[in-house]
């Protein structure tokens, strides 16, 4: 089951003296699926790296589960989040898709049949299964991004945290990792995701977060977040192409799904 994360007024400041995040409160409740968009330097990135103890608060408080991060090391927050990077060559390193996969639940403290069940069902789930005793250079972007995927479904964490999970995938793979963040949500599991795909965005979570310049400009559903004209332009962010579309053709209603739009069209229509 998932567990919440809450930030309490949290500023993040760089060695360099860039403040990027300025007093981000939130909570994402346990089972949720959340969605966090922005322009790049928003700080969406800085602030989900938090949640797993790579970054710690300049100030204000990160909470996983029932207790702060400050009082958990980074390898006792990978029990509990389990974080996919945007650039999967920071999070691979394993001579083979296998042993790469692996190495998340082996870490845990999983038994060795435990492990190669977990770690084989989480590449069938990837669509890499035939690849697990081949080296992951050998293989494409979008194949290592679904590898280090696979290692974090294979930890089982009740967070899953996915940054920019459809760069790089075709329609494909983007439907593998819709398949992925429905079958986390089944299981209960709290997942945030960073994202510049709206359409994504719009069809899979529930919840949208927008950022930028370190705060939260909106924070709610998609069909309302995404009416936010002020919010979005200060974010430089644009609606998913439906709402867009129905704003164009002037439509009382802005659907956001393939079957919302398609009702909307009947009733405009008629």
């Amino acid at each position: 089951m998932g567990v919440g994360v809450r930030f309490e007024d949290l500023h993040f400041r760089y060695p360099s003296g860039v403040e990027a995040i300025r007093g981000v409160s939130l909570s994402v409740g346990a089972g949720e699926r959340v969605a966090i968009v922005g322009q790049n330097g928003a700080g969406k990135t800085t602030l989900v790296r938090h949640l797993n103890g790579i970054f710690r608060p300049t100030s204000g408080i990160v909470v996983v589960g029932d207790a702060p991060t400050t009082d958990r090391s980074i390898a006792q927050l990978a029990a509990q989040v389990g974080y996919v990077f945007q650039n999967p060559d920071e999070q691979i390193f394993a001579s083979t898709v296998r042993a790469d996969v692996e190495f998340g639940p082996r870490n845990l403290g999983m038994g060795a049949q435990e492990i190669t069940e977990r770690s084989m069902a989480a590449l069938s789930t990837v669509g890499l299964a035939a690849e697990a005793d081949n080296h992951p250079l050998h293989l494409s972007l979008s194949e290592r991004k679904r590898v280090a995927l696979a290692g974090v479904l294979a930890m089982a964490t009740p967070v899953v945290v996915l940054d920019e999970p459809t760069t790089g995938q075709d329609a494909r793979g983007i439907e593998m990792i819709a398949g992925v963040v429905e079958g986390l949500e089944a299981e209960g599991r709290t997942v945030i995701a960073i994202t510049h795909d709206m359409d994504f965005c719009a069809e899979h979570f529930d919840r949208v977060i927008v950022m930028a310049q370190g705060q939260v400009q909106a924070d709610g559903p998609p069909d309302e977040v995404f009416g936010r004209t002020e919010a979005l332009a200060s974010a430089a962010v644009e609606p998913p192409q439906l709402f867009r579309l129905a704003d164009h053709l002037g439509w009382t209603r802005r659907p956001l799904r393939v079957d919302a739009f398609v009702d909307a069209f009947a009733d405009e229509a008629g």
